[in-house]
């Protein structure tokens, strides 16, 4: 079985869940870890079950709670190697070790972890005196075991992908492609599970034609509608940040998300999803209407159901 779980959408934090076969995966963690946790028990989700953490960009509302969700779960987190680095720059903007220093330095902590692993599995476990209590360390813990606790960038594992090179995650198959966004290295995907096929595409200033060609053929679609022109131009905001939202690294408008619907679209998927709305300059039923009118075209009983990703709720669970 397929599912497919947005937990939160919007510049207060998104969170998304996608699940094939045996695997569960979170795309983006810009909660924190309690409120993710609220929201999942909210939609019946177990976070004992997930498997890793799928991260799109390093903006605060995609990551924020990523490190303490990553510790407290033992799971990996995926990230392209710019977005990687530019994560850590966000949290230690004041370190001096260089971005390839730091890289080596995991690799061998993470070599010596695993030779640990493997000296335990061999000699057994081992005393009580030779441990690092969960309440606090031991005098007999080793400092750099002691040190990683403080370290805000410490992570039980990190996984590096690339754009355009798709890899597996468990049952899951992951298609990343760029995305034009004002991030270090902003992706969107597609995962495909058990013959299904979902298209993951938010945080964009215009639909460039390699995202196009990649949101074809799928069952679901989720996409930014953002903000509407007319609210954003009137709206709070001071006008070197409308001039970012509009621009071809900002957000997408409701007209834009139109307007791809009705030019560009195949008309396949059995649900779209309108995502990221803005708070500020933007109404669900404005983003709804304009979206449901490109998609009178797409004639279907199966297919173009319309829903929206709210932020300070789940939305029901897609089942496949």
């Amino acid at each position: 079985m397929v599912r497919f779980t947005v937990l939160a959408s919007g510049s207060r934090g998104n969170a998304t869940i996608v699940s094939g076969g045996r695997t569960r995966i979170l795309v983006d963690c810009g909660l924190s870890c309690r409120e993710l946790f609220r929201r999942m028990n909210l939609a019946d989700e177990d976070p004992e079950t997930l498997d890793a953490i799928l991260i799109s960009h390093e903006h605060s509302d995609h990551v924020g709670g990523v490190a303490v969700t990553a510790r407290k779960l033992g799971i990996p987190v995926y990230f392209t190697e710019g977005t990687h680095r530019a994560w850590m720059r966000w949290l230690q903007p004041r370190r001096q070790m260089s971005y390839a220093q730091w890289l080596e330095q995991m690799r061998k902590q993470a070599a010596e972890r695993q030779a640990e692993a493997d000296a335990t599995a061999i000699e057994g476990e081992p005393d009580e005196s030779d441990m690092v209590e969960a309440s606090g360390p031991t005098e007999h813990a080793e400092p750099d075991k002691l040190d990683k606790t403080k370290d805000p960038t410490w992570l039980p594992a990190v996984e590096f992908f690339t754009a355009g090179e798709p890899f597996e995650i468990g049952d899951i198959q992951i298609s990343p492609f760029t995305t034009p966004h004002d991030a270090t290295d902003p992706v969107g995907f597609v995962f495909s599970s058990e013959g299904v096929r979902m298209g993951f595409a938010t945080d964009l200033g215009y639909l460039s034609p390699n995202v196009k060609a990649q949101l074809k053929d799928l069952d679901l679609l989720l996409l930014e509608s953002n903000h509407d022109l007319e609210m954003l131009k009137d709206g709070p905001y001071p006008w070197a940040v409308k001039q970012r939202v509009m621009s071809r690294v900002g957000h997408l408008s409701n007209e834009a998300v139109a307007s791809f619907l009705e030019d560009d679209y195949d008309g396949q998927a059995a649900y779209v999803i309108l995502a990221h709305l803005s708070e500020s300059n933007n109404l669900p039923e404005l983003a709804r209407v304009t979206a449901e009118r490109a998609l009178n075209g797409w004639a279907s009983l199966m297919a173009n159901r319309l829903l929206l990703a709210a932020q300070h709720e789940p939305l029901s669970s897609l089942y496949f």
